[in-house]
């Protein structure tokens, strides 16, 4: 998939205007409406905020796989990622937005994994199911980490599954993987004189 700066430009600005909405308390998501085919394709998504100082994570939600189109994905998951779990007890609030990062993972089709450890942890995101459980992680995590394939896959069973960390060795288990085109970071209050998104690259709801 193709992602021009345009196109860009309007996925960042719809996650942020379904954000600012459900900030200010409006329970109707508008989807702005499109005729543009790359915004029409069905296509899983992940969108994140982070504090801009520290990194630190203040929400991710994605879907994996979608009938739905991107631009109607985008706008869902933008306010998903308000109600992140993780941080019930410290919601993002509107007068945070100033200091937050914004950023956008755009996934291919999910393909199956020969084995467990057939996939790529810089290109690759993996998506396990074991155990009648299953988790993800987005190609970015290992980037950042570092961590090898066991590694990912141990962390994966221990923090998003509940599970043993080598419950990944189970023979019942599969694994599939998929690549992301992410659009940022970016500032989720774009500066005066904005230089356009950037494309790096080469979540069924999840949180990563």
């Amino acid at each position: 998939m193709q992602i021009s700066p345009a196109h860009q430009k309007i996925l960042l600005d719809t996650a942020r205007n379904a954000i600012r909405a459900a900030l200010a308390g409006n329970p109707q998501i508008v989807v702005p409406p499109t005729t543009d085919p790359v915004l029409a394709i069905p296509a899983g998504c992940f969108v994140s905020l982070h504090d801009h100082a520290t990194h630190r994570l203040r929400g991710c939600i994605g879907r994996l796989q979608t009938p739905d189109p991107l631009l109607k994905t985008v706008c869902e998951t933008a306010c998903s990622c308000l109600q992140d779990p993780r941080f019930q007890n410290m919601p993002v609030t509107a007068e945070e937005l100033p200091r937050l990062d914004l950023e956008i993972s755009i996934l291919s089709p999910m393909q199956q994994a020969a084995n467990v450890l057939d996939f790529d942890p810089p290109n690759d995101g993996i998506y396990l199911i074991v155990q009648g459980r299953a988790g993800t992680f987005l190609p970015q995590v290992a980037r950042q980490t570092g961590w090898t394939r066991e590694q990912l896959l141990s962390r994966l069973c221990t923090e998003k599954m509940g599970l043993h960390p080598h419950a990944w060795q189970d023979p019942g288990a599969k694994l599939l993987k998929y690549q992301a085109l992410v659009i940022g970071p970016v500032p989720f209050v774009e500066p005066a004189a904005d230089a356009g998104p950037t494309l790096v690259g080469n979540n069924n709801t999840f949180s990563i």
